[in-house]
């Protein structure tokens, strides 16, 4: 961000959170690339945060659920997980009683707290409606680093129910707002504003949602490498990470965070004039460099995601039809598999893009490494 503009800091956000006020998160102190939601916990939301939202921040108004809660309402996802990237949206929400029409600010509000009483059960809610609740993945921020995890966790942290309302800032001609919009907002408003990344950092003094399970030296067709097996203790999958060499945090490494594909990983099927990073290729580059980490998300493939990877491969499909795995998981838990190894700075075999608050795990890309052709 620009110099002189000083960030809140996560108990700054907290002390307010916990008095009912709105605040502004952002994914870090990126100008570019950098979006931004506003929030307030559920508990605290009223008619005039509602109108707030939806008259200056332009976005949706959404209902950040704990996947506990969802299972206590009986809401189901809108659509199945494999087909859903950026949030999990299920079934949208409207109070059993209470409300008119379920459109005005009073009875969004009245929703709202309908679904986050103390007892709330499937009969005080109604669908469909006009409050749209998204699940948060157990283990917040250091899970999926996305803004649903972000407000449920700074919900939790100011001592109250780890639910929030959030909507996404838009600019007044409709753009998704970026770094200095965001600031100009949050000033115009009043808000205190702080990032994702802060977040995680706040979280990894005291906590961790992975932890070592085994380790030791294996054999591959690409020579010896280290592995290390971790368990996530939010989901109980268990993930892997291959590395060859020393790993020195000051060092740029050569690091693949990498999420299995039957199509790509087993028969290496490649798209033609889109080289992409399988298994195979991973190990030997790794190999031929003498340093650098592999970590293995070895999370199932939906039906969804395999059939979007063959259509691909037989060309009946253009690649922004890929269904790909949540970045924001990937970012979580391939991040603290990182930071755990001792990584900081990293060449990224993988395609430029944004990675959300990366840098609140201690790490930072200094560029992007594509497949051989």
């Amino acid at each position: 961000m620009e110099q002189g503009y000083i960030l809140n800091t996560v108990d700054e956000l907290i002390s307010d959170i916990r008095q009912g006020n709105m605040v502004v998160l952002l994914d870090d102190d990126a100008d570019s690339n950098n979006e931004g939601v506003v929030m307030v916990a559920a508990e605290h939301c009223d008619a005039g945060h509602v109108n707030f939202m939806a008259r200056q921040a332009r976005g949706l108004v959404c209902l950040t659920l704990t996947e506990e809660r969802c299972r206590q309402l009986n809401l189901p996802l809108m659509v199945d997980e494999g087909l859903g990237e950026k949030a999990h949206f299920t079934l949208s929400i409207e109070a059993t009683e209470g409300i008119d029409t379920g459109i005005s600010a009073a009875d969004r509000a009245r929703t709202v707290q309908a679904a986050v009483a103390p007892f709330a059960s499937p009969q005080d809610i109604v669908q469909p409606g006009h409050i749209f609740p998204l699940a948060a993945v157990p283990g917040g921020v250091l899970t999926r680093a996305g803004h649903t995890e972000a407000a449920s966790d700074y919900a939790r942290l100011a001592g109250l129910l780890p639910a929030a309302v959030i909507t996404d800032i838009l600019t007044p001609e409709g753009m998704v707002a970026d770094g200095p919009a965001l600031r100009a907002f949050a000033e115009k408003h009043k808000l205190k504003i702080g990032t994702i990344a802060d977040l995680i950092h706040f979280r990894l003094v005291n906590e961790r949602t992975i932890r070592r399970i085994r380790e030791g030296v294996i054999q591959t067709e690409y020579g010896e490498f280290q592995l290390t097996a971790y368990r996530d203790q939010t989901a109980g999958e268990v993930h892997l990470a291959l590395s060859r060499g020393d790993i020195v945090t000051e060092q740029p490494t050569l690091v693949r965070v990498h999420v299995q594909s039957a199509l790509r990983d087993l028969v290496t099927s490649q798209v033609a004039g889109q080289p992409s990073w399988n298994m195979a290729n991973c190990l030997r580059t790794v190999a031929e460099n003498g340093r650098g980490v592999i970590v293995l998300l070895t999370r199932a493939e939906s039906p969804e995601q395999l059939l979007a990877s063959i259509d691909m491969a037989l060309g009946e499909a253009p690649a922004a039809a890929t269904v790909t795995p949540d970045s924001y998981t990937t970012v979580g838990l391939g991040s603290q598999i990182l930071k755990d190894l001792g990584v900081g700075k990293i060449h990224l075999m993988g395609a430029p893009i944004k990675y959300n608050a990366i840098s609140g795990f201690g790490l930072e890309v200094m560029d992007f490494v594509a497949p051989d052709q």
